[in-house]
């Protein structure tokens, strides 16, 4: 194996481990249930992601835990499925979007907003490769081991900006209307909206189910 071949495929290790590096990744970092919830697990559900100025995130999220829901055995529909374009759940409107919801024979509202987004720079030190190699083929001396592989074995560190979103995730019981399960999300990096949006989609659904806020149908 030469040193170019070596070059090469330590380039490509180092480059991968970058962008894994950069990768959306999500997870809940806390969530709470109120000791009156229903035991039993809501089971239709009503999904509404509280972002009026971003439509396609809005729809991309809501229609994600839709089918992922739907998928489990648990009924769902979508804000912009049920209510009518036009019609903002506000103070002033909320007793007609509740009415329309009840009438739709939900059991429950979940809610899905950003509460905050930050940015952190962090330094990625450099990385030192060390593999044993074949002793033979010239490379038993000095010069021609130092040629071919001292060029290879270190990869200089860098500064990085992680992006982190906050996502605050509510479900609502329909009767009471009052809270009865919350969690908080964090997803950093995400660069890609449709696949950003299924992961959360099933983090998000995982949670609730362990938490067993919903019970999945076999």
């Amino acid at each position: 194996m030469n040193s170019q071949i070596l070059k090469s495929l330590f380039s490509i290790i180092i480059l991968s481990g970058m962008l894994t590096g950069c990768s959306p990744s999500t997870k809940i970092i806390g969530s709470w249930k109120s000791p009156e919830s229903e035991t039993i697990g809501y089971s239709n559900l009503f999904v509404a992601a509280l972002m009026a100025d971003n439509f396609v995130t809005k729809k991309t999220i809501e229609n994600n835990i839709n089918d992922l829901l739907l998928g489990k055995g648990v009924k769902a529909i979508s804000n912009l499925e049920l209510i009518k374009p036009g019609l903002e759940l506000t103070e002033e409107t909320k007793d007609q979007v509740i009415q329309e919801i009840k009438n739709s024979g939900r059991d429950a509202i979940l809610t899905i907003a950003i509460i905050d987004q930050t940015n952190e720079t962090r330094y990625v030190p450099g990385t030192t490769s060390y593999s044993p190699m074949y002793y033979g083929g010239g490379y038993g001396r000095f010069g021609g081991y130092y040629g071919m592989y001292g060029p290879t074995t270190y990869s200089p560190g860098y500064y990085t900006t992680d992006k982190n979103y906050f996502i605050e995730i509510n479900l609502y019981d329909l009767g009471t209307q009052a809270l009865v399960w919350s969690a908080q999300s964090s997803t950093t990096n995400p660069t890609n909206i449709n696949n950003a949006s299924q992961e959360f989609a099933y983090v998000v659904v995982d949670k609730m189910i362990k938490d067993k806020i919903i019970i999945p149908k076999k």
